[in-house]
């Protein structure tokens, strides 16, 4: 009886300490793009905004578990390729950080007032096979920092696009391509 209630306080320990490591605080500044809960502040235009719910009308987008999922393509779902923005509209200089992981093979986008940096499983899909530092089928952060009018975009620390050009304002935009994508920690800091 006793070697069980060590080995359950065991586990418990184990579970409440990664459940602490999974735990995130906004670093000072930053502002949630998504708040771990439901798509609010998240739309496909104008007409289909989508707060308090739990998932776009197609079922491409569905927010579960802290993640923002970007799930596979469905032909009862709708297009294709799907792309869901913030209602919001960046405007001003800025530095975007968020976590993704990607499955076997998957493609997926983040729009950055309008133009897109490739996010994918990139050993596989590219088109940045030559990362050190990529984590594969685990969670790796993406850092935007835009100012002036160009981003410089780095995966893990590596350089992605060293200077990718923006228009004045936009919105932030997730793309919804091939496989399942992952995303969350979604956040940013206004200059």
């Amino acid at each position: 009886m006793k070697r069980r209630t060590f080995l359950a306080s065991i586990i418990l320990s184990a579970t409440a300490a990664a459940l602490r490591a999974e735990e995130f605080t906004l670093e000072p500044g930053f502002v949630s793009l998504f708040n771990g809960k439901d798509l609010t502040g998240w739309s496909y235009n104008e007409k289909e905004i989508f707060d308090g719910k739990l998932e776009a009308s197609d079922g491409r987008y569905t927010a579960k578990d802290g993640m923002l999922v970007v799930n596979p393509f469905d032909e009862k779902r709708g297009p294709h390729l799907r792309q869901l923005y913030t209602t919001k509209l960046f405007p001003t200089n800025f530095e975007l950080r968020l976590e993704f992981r990607a499955s076997v093979n998957a493609d997926s986008g983040i729009f950055i007032r309008k133009p897109q940096l490739q996010c994918r499983d990139y050993l596989v899909a590219g088109p940045y096979k030559a990362l050190k530092s990529y984590k594969a089928q685990d969670w790796n952060q993406i850092v935007v920092i835009v100012k002036d009018g160009v981003a410089h975009c780095t995966c893990n620390g590596e350089v992605l696009e060293a200077a990718l050009k923006l228009p004045e304002t936009g919105p932030i935009g997730l793309e919804a391509d091939r496989g399942t994508m992952e995303y969350r920690r979604i956040r940013l800091k206004a200059e």
